[in-house]
């Protein structure tokens, strides 16, 4: 017996039809999955496989995280079909990072841990953003700064401030990941914080929060006391 296509599945149990009838939202992940795989292994279909992925490595956000190699090491998921699962699912991520920007205003810090934790928690270099905002709080431009190791001593302050100068941005706030997975902020973090506050300030832009980005969780500066220079504005 060869692989069992979704053509062999009953038509009321074929991810595309269901999609047709239901559309996308109406579909288990598994169905979605499968509609980018097409076929399973031997005597199952690309649903069973995609519910035995999705078992194995705790849901959809435990299979997002999950690397091409751990992807491989799924019985009947090879190398096309973890590469097609990996590349659907950095589309997700980039689709998050491209959002329009009138649509995403900032009000508390989880509004920017929400977006950037999938983006930058299982990063396995370190990266330094800046959210540039205006007056309303709605975000600008999302930047990267940095990319390697972001550290106090290696960071030029005024290179964080550039594009928000350019963009005419009123606020901004520091995002940057641990590779280790351990959100806790160093000393060098705090240090750089404090760089950035006093920068901040004679450019007459006001820094309104750091946040450290680990694996699962964040920890926002502000939230742990640190003193920056307005509670928020809107």
């Amino acid at each position: 017996m060869g692989q069992r296509a979704i053509r062999e599945l009953p038509p009321d149990e074929r991810p595309r039809e269901r999609l047709a009838l239901r559309g996308a939202g109406g579909l288990q992940s598994a169905e979605l999955i499968a509609l980018l795989w097409g076929s399973g292994p031997r005597g199952a279909s690309a649903v069973e496989l995609a519910e035995t992925a999705l078992g194995r490595h705790d849901g959809l956000t435990g299979l997002a995280r999950a690397t091409e190699l751990e992807l491989q090491a799924i019985p009947g998921v090879g190398r096309a079909k973890a590469a097609q699962l990996a590349a659907a699912f950095e589309l997700g991520r980039r689709l998050m990072a491209d959002w329009p920007a009138g649509r995403w205003t900032i009000r508390a810090p989880n509004d920017v841990a929400d977006r950037l934790v999938l983006q930058m928690g299982r990063l396995e270099h370190e990266e330094l953003r800046v959210v540039l905002l205006n007056t309303k709080n709605v975000v600008l431009r999302v930047v990267t700064v940095y990319q390697g190791n972001v550290s106090s001593s290696l960071v030029r302050v005024g290179e964080l401030y550039r594009d928000a100068v350019r963009l005419n941005a009123t606020g901004a706030i520091l995002v940057h990941n641990h590779p280790s997975g351990d959100p806790t902020p160093s000393a060098d973090d705090l240090h750089l914080t404090a760089e950035a506050l006093a920068a901040g300030r004679l450019l007459d832009i006001d820094l309104l929060d750091h946040l450290v980005i680990g694996h699962d969780a964040y920890v926002s500066l502000r939230d742990r006391g640190v003193a920056f220079d307005r509670a928020g504005r809107g």
